[in-house]
């Protein structure tokens, strides 16, 4: 479908991402290669996006597993309906005594139970997860992993095995084989550190944040009511929040909330009482904003919003 790396970059802008030489290289790469793409960084800067986009850029169907602390292989590939397999009993029971009526012996009587026991774990009790679900797919799917380093070590060693095999075992069933190998995205916010074997297996990127241009250009697509000068504004003051040392700086996201803001607010430059009243839609953290207006304050010497007035 794409075919080069500047197709990539523009099915990428097609969907509203804006990609740099190096995503859509890697990603061309990634979809070349059949591997998976892990994507490292800041939270915000647009990994999740970035799937999504490839998603609606290549027409496949997006599949999420949300990664969190304490997620394990049944969270993540399937679950039984017991409540279903429940009802299944129950009406086993009720009908039980026909089902037995002419056995002509005991073992014939067990046999005939045993092939209704097999019926609990058939797929019509089956709930797949995100996993087995992108493994099942008829469809073309993308697999996105999302924030992988919130898992533990022990999901994460699960998860070669699948990405390895695109299979799975279900005991109770067997082992279903993918239909069509997904392609797959992992993200990390970079909270803890990865295993050397999980790295091997994919190609890697770090995204960082955009410098000033990057984001400008992100802003103008994303948002695209907001005025040239506003919008350079706003930008060069994110970017000068983030030199700051901040407990959280403002992400892509939060550069992009702040924008819809200001155009919400009709604002047309980017004053002393604007900035003063929507700082808190950056910055998360009182201490954050405490340090950000002391910073903006010093600014050439005189009051914070003159620099931006």
């Amino acid at each position: 479908m794409f075919d080069t790396v500047d197709q990539v970059k523009n099915g990428l802008s097609g969907q509203q991402y804006i990609a740099t030489n190096e995503i859509a290289t890697i990603l061309y790469l990634a979809e070349k290669l059949g591997k998976p793409l892990l994507a490292e960084g800041p939270a915000g800067v647009g990994k999740t996006e970035l799937s999504k986009a490839w998603a609606a850029a290549t027409g496949r169907e997006l599949v999420r597993l949300q990664c969190y602390e304490g997620l394990d292989e049944s969270k993540a590939l399937y679950e039984w309906e017991y409540a279903k397999q429940m009802l299944y009993t129950q009406l086993l029971r009720d009908k039980l005594s026909d089902l037995l009526a002419d056995a002509g012996s005991l073992a014939e009587a067990a046999d005939r139970l045993a092939s209704e026991e097999d019926v609990f774990f058939s797929d019509r009790f089956l709930l797949p997860r995100p996993l087995l679900k992108a493994i099942n797919n008829d469809a073309p799917t993308v697999l996105l992993i999302d924030e992988i380093d919130r898992a533990d070590a022990e999901f994460e060693a699960f998860l070669l095995e699948v990405l390895s095999d695109f299979q799975v075992s279900i005991p109770e069933i067997g082992t279903i084989a993918a239909k069509q190998h997904p392609v797959v995205f992992l993200t990390s916010n970079n909270t803890r550190e990865l295993s050397e074997a999980l790295k091997r297996r994919c190609l890697y990127i770090y995204i960082d944040y955009p410098n000033v241009e990057e984001e400008l250009r992100i802003v103008q697509v994303k948002v695209p009511g907001l005025t040239p000068r506003l919008a350079r504004q706003a930008v060069e003051t994110v970017q000068s929040l983030r030199q700051l040392q901040l407990k959280k700086n403002p992400s892509v996201s939060e550069t992009l909330d702040w924008a819809r803001a200001l155009l919400t607010l009709n604002a047309r430059s980017l004053d002393p009482e604007t900035l003063e009243n929507t700082l808190t839609v950056l910055l998360k953290h009182e201490a954050d904003v405490e340090r950000a207006r002391r910073a903006l304050n010093r600014q050439e010497g005189n009051g914070y919003g003159r620099a931006y007035s």
